[in-house]
């Protein structure tokens, strides 16, 4: 046989139609002669053809194949004679010449004729032999792979062989072969490799007929057959050939039926017998049935429940691949499966509760798509997902909030607001990633459809509560979440890359809409970067002046109070330095940063300045330069990117059309008159921070047409913007000047009060001559005071109290004739509230007691405390005015004790009775004075000994009093020690400064506590105690600089004095001591760190103590030891009333009292009979974590604690007792005692007088007592007492009942919060916490302090928020402001509970 060599080993001369010549030599053969065969039978080739051996040429033989092959093409089933004919030439074929020749032609050729012989003899093939058989498939399926090259020559008899094969089926006869499915896998594998995409349609289709009918017509496919076919949904090869995944995909679809039980046997073995050696693919299975379930659901019916077996195996690994899985399945877009498998859907979704973490967060992270791709599962997963939400696991909480977010971008309806509601929650983790998460997540979504409206005014609505809910998380103390609000505020509330009269328009809008809460946290936010600004002014300014250690000192002090305002304050404490250096040699970046800060610095070259300083600190060699991004945080805080000149006028124009009624107001969902209102309380914040951006007669024109609206909230605010910015109005704008100053001075006489104080104050700022101005207002006014009018009489008051108080030279004589003529003789006895703080602002204002008028002014304010607010003692003044005039006479006290000459002269007695306000009878008279109070400490505007007063809450029945008063404790003492450690000359004050040295002032305090008369009386020792550890648990928290062993100090030198209040009555000493004795063994229950030595001696107030005695020594114990461990082990008590109406100094003849517990009424108070440290510190180190969480109340907020039902409770037999726990079981017993003097409860709103049973009560004894009546009996024993029993007292009964829902001091303030009655509570009722609300898990699964402000809490709250008027006195009539409580949970211990 003559080898002739391939196409690509040898040179050929190509003749065309797959002819090829070389030089060798041709043989020629008659044409018609025949042959014989090997076997003896004469070869009859068709005409023309010569014989075929392997002695001619392989070109020869090419030329005499194509002939016979074109026999054959002709040739049909039906020619017999044919058939005979060439019957051997058929077997001759398949000899081993042409079934192993080496040219490729030949073989295409010799193909094609079997396929043709097959077709021709069909249905039987001239082949008998098994083995022959075999050899020619193998040899046809070889050939196959010439169907790779589209651009092949014979490309198109390739295709003739395969159509050939695809419509004859010749290899079904391969199905009497033994050994066939070695035939049908080299088949399978053949045409799956030569499929690509230059192939049409036909090619595809021809081979799907080939490989399914061998499927479909077959006994069953075998394992390594069906490998052939599903390895090319392996990705790999998937994405190597998508040409073969597609014929394979469409090959499964076809024979669907038969394929079917195949498959569910090859996952049957793998996924439940676990024998993976039956396939290679066997660690392909999960990929395998994502593809199956693509392809054809129903090729996978019986594998679905062999994966529901898989979800519950032990195998973490192999749970976490089956719910990869079938999240791809259940998640996929037209899947269905969740429907038509519904226990294996539910089984799924038991996997997001899987204890294996990697489980449970692939699980979470399927919800997003399955969210978006099947909404109508939504309902399913929000369950799953709300668990999830509270993950001990930090990655599992974040992956939730990405889940809902992303889903919500995609489409806001995919996702329902209880999943809205979990982001909401996780704003206050305790991580600060998931925080950032669902804070960052809520913005975009509000960008998205409330400012851009993507998606129309009810997908706007929807996600409207989130500004305010964002704005709330300024309340939180970590710094981190306040630049996080900041920058939300910058790039999603208030895009600052918007043009400026859009960005003011989106500015003015959101104001109208916040809620009060969410105003006071974006005031407080502009407040704190003015303050940052001026911090960084000031420190230029240092930089100006020569180098010296007291300017070193008061740079350094400067950059600690900046690193203070960045994150990670100890990393940034490097940082500002470094930078304070770069600035100090850098002159140019010096100048770039004093244009930044400066007041007429525009947003545009704000922009400008930051990236100029930016690129300065930039170092191309550290791409990531942790100096720089400090520097950045620095420069985004203190750049005026929202507020300037062309930003203040256009928001001007922004209102002069609400005012005019042109703008869409109504269109963005606020009425014109909120609009003007809020766009007016809007300027006059900014009027703090940007007061040179309002200079401009355009401006100062439109808050002139303000003065003229009725709107008197209006007007008032334009007054003060006037004020806060009107400085150069004088000598630059002499017609703005011309036309306020009427209006001025028409608002002093005639205005509201409000109004009048804004227009003196306004005169006297803004103007040059205003002696002259003040004086045009005070003549007639003063000439004009009619006591018979008392209507219009407020406002001139109010107008010569501040007139006074601002210039106190030109007015205090003319003052003091009004005081001694009108005020005292006609005023006292008609408007008292009003001649109140008219004395106290003329005394302000003179700050000087020559006169002794000071002394004359709480002389009479003790008798209004002391008669209860009825000096006339007649009842003719109805219940809320008393309680207007308690409430102002206490208030004064506190006000004049700001200034130093007046402080000095407040006697120990006055001290006391203005103290004791905090618990009057009245809710709000509580509630307001702890404000002022707080107010003034926060601003270390009052002494020290005032912060004494907060002991005293612990005897308020109502628990948001005692959680307010405590949060301010806590606000005062670190405002102090901050300030301590801020100021280095504060170690020379450390008596009016240090928190600890609060602790004499209050042991005196409660020696003179008019409800403690009998130093041995048990129930008034527990009292005491309660209100020692009010104030010692918040002392205690932290041992700074050994303050426990400094406080046990103080207590033991006191015992080595007198009072000096009563220096020389023993009975008093003797309270002192025991008082004392009482606060060491709370504070050595309390620490075990008190025995150490004291750094310091104690310094003991002169004004309260004496000086200790040389020779006395006071080792006597003024409690017995039983007492002692009642005290700290104490049973429950019976819950009385509050017994808190200005309360006597002296007591005799005082009827027993028994009072609550302190469980009940010191919210914070840890009762423990295990004396070590380590338990009784338990729930203040749980207290001390808040700052690190970040989640935690704003402590300047009022409090607003959850209410619970409480349960009857048996016997406690733990020795700990959590405060709590006192509670529930003694709250019922309180409202029940509180019922016993229901008659003397105030109507705050009744403005006429009151006819009550205590008009009726026992004639007044001949002499009056100070302070407050004694305390009421229980309900058994008050009404057979009542008239027998009665000690001679002025004034009215305490407070009753329903004093825990108190009405308001004005009609239309907000009403105090109602306590329920307990009393008509089932004893069995359960305690019931809202989990959603109450709780916030942090990275442990505990339950942590959550502070929630949003509308839904915000009907009750008290405004100790105040933005940007710390620089002004507001000494007005006090309004509860409409605001909102914080909503505290906090944790509940469980052990002891039921």
């Amino acid at each position: 046989m003559l080898h002739l060599p391939e196409l690509h080993e040898r040179p050929v001369e190509d003749c065309g139609e797959g002819k090829f010549i070389t030089s060798s030599t041709r043989m020629d053969f008659p044409a018609t002669q025949p042959k014989p065969a090997a076997d003896g039978k004469i070869i009859y080739y068709p005409p023309g053809v010569k014989e075929i051996t392997d002695k001619i040429t392989n070109d020869e033989v090419v030329k005499r194949l194509k002939m016979v092959v074109k026999t054959f093409m002709d040739m049909d089933q039906d020619s017999e004679d044919e058939k005979q004919q060439y019957l051997p030439l058929a077997l001759h074929l398949a000899s081993e010449f042409f079934l192993r020749n080496p040219n490729k032609d030949v073989r295409l050729l010799v193909a094609c004729c079997l396929a043709d012989i097959f077709r021709i003899y069909a249905p039987e093939a001239p082949y008998t032999s098994h083995d022959k058989l075999k050899d020619i498939f193998l040899f046809i399926t070889r050939q196959l792979k010439g169907l790779e090259d589209t651009k092949s020559p014979q490309f198109n008899r390739y295709f003739y062989l395969l159509e050939n094969l695809a419509w004859v089926k010749s290899y079904n006869i391969c199905f009497e072969l033994e050994d066939c499915n070695e035939i049908f896998i080299q088949l399978f594998r053949t045409l799956f490799s030569v499929i690509n995409n230059s192939h049409n349609q036909k090619v595809q289709m021809h081979m799907l007929d080939l490989m399914s009918s061998i499927i479909m017509e077959g006994d069953g496919v075998t394992q390594e057959l069906l490998d052939s076919i599903l390895i090319n949904l392996i990705p790999a090869h998937k994405n190597l050939n998508k040409q073969a995944f597609d014929l394979a995909k469409v090959l499964l679809k076809r024979t669907v039926q038969t394929i079917e039980p195949c498959i569910a046997n090859f996952f049957n073995q793998v996924l439940v017998l676990g024998k993976s050696s039956v396939s290679d693919l066997s660690e392909h299975v999960f990929d395998l049935i994502q593809e199956l379930f693509a392809i054809d659901p129903h090729l996978l019916l019986s594998v679905m429940p062999q994966l529901e077996f898989k979800l519950k195996s032990n195998d973490g690994e192999e749970r976490l691949a089956v719910v990869r899985l079938l999240a791809k399945l259940f998640g996929s877009k037209d899947s269905d499966l969740a429907t038509q498998n519904r226990p294996l859907w539910q089984c799924f979704l038991g996997r997001f509760n899987d204890i294996h973490v990697p489980v449970r967060l692939e699980s979470v992270k399927f919800a997003s798509h399955c969210l978006m791709n099947h909404p109508d599962l939504a309902k399913d997963l929000t369950e799953y997902l709300k668990v999830r939400s509270h993950d001990p696991e930090e990655a599992i909480r974040h992956d939730v909030i990405v889940t809902i977010i992303t889903a919500g971008k995609r489409d806001l309806s995919l996702v329902n607001d209880q999943l809205l509601g979990f982001v909401r929650e996780r704003t206050l983790d305790k991580r600060w990633r998931v925080r950032k998460e669902a804070m960052m997540g809520l913005a975009q979504l509000y960008k998205k459809y409330c400012l851009h409206a993507e998606a129309g005014k009810d997908a706007a609505e929807k996600v409207s509560w989130i500004k305010d809910k964002l704005l709330h998380i300024y309340y939180q103390n970590s710094i981190d979440d306040k630049l996080l609000v900041e920058k939300i505020f910058a790039q999603y509330l208030v895009p600052h890359n918007l043009e400026t009269e859009e960005r003011m328009k989106c500015l003015y809008y959101l104001y109208a809409s916040l809620d009060p809460n969410a105003v006071k946290a974006l005031n407080e936010m502009w407040k704190c970067q003015n303050m940052l600004r001026s911090h960084v002014r000031e420190l230029l300014d240092l930089h100006k002046q020569p180098t010296s250690e007291a300017n070193s000192a008061a740079m350094f002090g400067k950059l600690m109070t900046i690193a203070k305002n960045l994150p990670d304050p100890g990393k940034a404490q490097d940082f500002v330095k470094k930078f304070n250096q770069v600035l100090g040699d850098d002159e140019k970046l010096r100048s770039q940063l004093e244009l930044l800060i400066s007041p007429t610095c525009s947003c545009k070259q704000a922009d400008v300045c930051v990236r100029e300083i930016a690129r300065k600190l930039a170092n191309p060699k550290q791409p990531t330069n942790p100096f720089l991004e400090m520097v950045k945080f620095l420069l985004e805080r203190i750049a005026p990117v929202h507020i300037d000149s062309e930003a203040i006028s256009a928001l001007v124009k922004l209102m002069n059309k609400s005012i005019e009624g042109t703008a869409d107001d109504e269109e963005e969902g606020v009425s014109p008159d909120t609009a003007i209102r809020a766009g007016l309380e809007l300027l006059k914040v900014l009027s703090f921070t940007h007061p040179t951006s309002f200079h401009s007669a355009e401006t100062y024109e439109s808050l002139l047409q303000c003065l003229r609206m009725e709107d008197d909230k209006v007007a008032e605010a334009a007054i003060q913007i006037f004020r806060n910015t009107g400085h150069k109005i004088e000598t630059d704008l002499p017609q703005i000047r011309s036309t306020l100053i009427p209006i001025l001075h028409q608002k002093a006489k005639r205005g509201t009060p409000h109004q009048a104080k804004q227009a003196v104050h306004c005169i006297h700022a803004i103007f040059s001559n205003k002696e002259v101005q003040l004086a045009q207002i005070f003549e007639p006014l003063s000439r004009s005071l009619n006591a018979d009018v008392p209507e219009q009489l407020i406002t001139p008051l109010v107008s010569l109290g501040h007139i006074s108080m601002l210039a106190p030279d030109q007015f205090a004589s003319p003052m003091k004739s009004v005081v001694a003529n009108f005020i005292v003789k006609d005023l006292l006895m008609n408007d008292r509230v009003q001649a109140i703080k008219l004395l106290v602002r003329w005394l302000l204002g003179m700050k000087n007691n020559q006169s002794k008028s000071a002394n004359s002014t709480l002389r009479l304010l003790s008798a209004m405390l002391v008669s209860e607010g009825d000096l006339t003692e007649q009842k003719r003044i109805s219940k809320s005015d008393m309680s207007r005039l308690r409430l102002a006479a206490g208030s004064a006290i506190m006000k004049l004790a700001q200034e130093p000459c007046y402080h000095e002269i407040i006697t120990p007695e006055q001290f006391q009775l203005c103290a004791l306000v905090i618990n009057d009878e009245c809710y709000q008279v509580r509630q307001i004075f702890a404000q002022k109070l707080h107010k003034a400490l926060v601003k270390l505007l009052l002494p020290l000994e005032y912060m004494a007063i907060f002991a005293l809450c612990a005897k308020d029945p109502v628990k948001e009093r005692r959680a307010h008063a405590r949060q301010c404790l806590l606000k005062n003492i670190s405002i102090r020690r901050e300030y301590i450690k801020q100021n280095p000359m504060a170690n020379e004050k450390l008596l009016s400064l240090l928190p600890e040295y609060v602790v004499p002032y209050m042991i005196h305090l409660l020696a003179h506590d008019p409800d403690f008369t009998k130093p041995q009386d048990l129930d008034q020792l527990r009292d005491v105690k309660e209100c020692l550890w009010f104030m010692l648990e918040v002392l205690m928290t932290k041992n700074e600089n050994n303050s426990h062993a400094f406080m046990k100090k103080m207590a033991e030198n006191i015992k080595l004095t007198r009072d000096a209040q009563s220096p020389d009555e023993p009975k008093a000493n003797e309270k002192l001591y025991t008082v004392c004795d009482v606060a060491l063994c709370v504070i050595n229950s309390k620490s075990a760190l008190c025995n150490a030595d004291s750094p310091k001696d104690p310094v003991l107030p002169t004004k309260f103590f004496t000086q200790p005695e040389k020779d006395f020594c006071n080792d006597r114990s003024y409690i017995s030891e039983e007492t002692r461990v009642v005290l700290l082990t104490g049973k429950p008590k019976p819950t009385a009333v509050l017994g808190t109406v200005n309360k006597p100094l002296s007591a005799t003849g005082r009827r027993p009292y028994i009072r609550t517990t302190g469980s009940e009424t010191g919210s914070n108070i840890s009762v423990n009979s295990e004396l070590s440290s380590s338990a009784g510190n338990r729930s203040r180190e749980q207290s001390s974590d808040i700052s690190e969480t970040g989640v935690s109340e704003n402590d300047e907020n009022p409090v607003r604690i959850i209410s619970v039902t409480p349960a009857k409770t048996e016997p406690v037999k733990n020795k700990e007792i959590n405060s709590d726990q006192a509670t529930q079981g003694n709250s019922t017993e309180r409202g029940k005692k509180r019922t016993a003097t229901a008659s003397g409860t105030e109507n705050i709103h009744q403005k006429t007088e009151e006819k009550n049973a205590d008009e009726t009560g026992p004639s007044l004894a001949a002499k009056t007592r100070r302070g407050r009546p004694p305390k009421p009996e229980p309900q058994g024993t008050t009404a057979k007492n009542e008239e027998s029993n009665k000690p001679p007292v002025r004034g009215r009964k305490r407070a009753a009942a329903s004093q825990e829902s108190p009405g308001s001091l004005e009609a239309g303030n907000a009403k105090a919060p109602k306590q329920q009655d307990t009393a008509k509570k089932p004893a069995a009722a359960q305690r019931q916490i809202d989990l959603q609300r109450s709780q916030v898990l942090g990275s442990d699964g505990d339950s942590l302090l959550e502070i929630d402000s949003s509308p839904e809490y915000s009907q009750n709250a008290m405004d100790l928020f105040k933005a940007c008027g710390s620089s002004q006195e507001d000494t007005e009539d006090t309004e509860i402001a409409e605001g909102g409580f914080l909503k505290v949970k906090r944790k509940f211990a469980r052990k002891g509970r039921k």
